[in-house]
């Protein structure tokens, strides 16, 4: 009898985890990730990330009770009642700050090759951006805080530019500079 019990519970362990796992996990990848949305009290963009933990597993039983888990206003604002949350519902794919950093590059020019961004790959071959000053940086040296900034003041580069550029900052003694004009050299166009 009691191998009968132990054998009836490991299949109820395991299917439920064959069921309850994918579930949990395509729960929490949606909820996952920062935000941008419209504070309600300042009428001003805030970022936002939801406790998806506490979303997924809130969402096995009944609908998901999904609150804040980080605020670019908080700790100033910590209290607040978090009514921002009521423009998430639907979680559209463009309020994700990878939505909205597509939508900035899409029909944008590289600032060096001038080759237009069609499609932003964010797995491999990430763009990059240069500051006003010249600095060429990837995503991650931004603070989300300072989104909206970047975005307005940074130009953007393809990864092709930010490889060459990169290398060409780091080892200049490595580097010959040609300037090319019409695919010919300069010196060639002496008539």
């Amino acid at each position: 009898m009691n191998t009968t019990i132990l054998l009836l519970v490991l299949v109820v362990g395991l299917a439920t985890a064959y069921f309850v796992i994918p579930y949990l996990l395509r729960a929490y990848l949606r909820y996952k990730g920062t935000r941008v949305v419209t504070c309600p009290e300042t009428k001003a963009q805030a970022l936002v990330e939801i406790d998806a933990r506490h979303a997924a597993f809130t969402s096995i039983v009944t609908k998901a009770d999904i609150r804040l888990e980080s605020c670019s206003r908080w700790p100033l604002r910590q209290d607040c009642g978090q009514e921002c949350l009521a423009t998430l519902e639907g979680l559209p794919q463009d309020c994700l700050v990878q939505g909205v950093l597509m939508k900035w590059y899409r029909d944008k020019n590289c600032v060096y090759c001038g080759k237009k961004f069609e499609e932003v790959h964010w797995i491999d071959h990430k763009p990059a951006l240069q500051s006003p000053e010249g600095k060429i940086m990837e995503w991650s040296e931004v603070q989300l805080k300072e989104l909206e900034q970047t975005l307005a003041s940074n130009l953007p580069v393809c990864w092709d530019c930010y490889i060459t550029q990169s290398f060409r900052h780091e080892h200049p003694e490595l580097v010959v500079y040609r300037p090319w004009v019409d695919g010919r050299s300069q010196q060639t166009n002496r008539h």
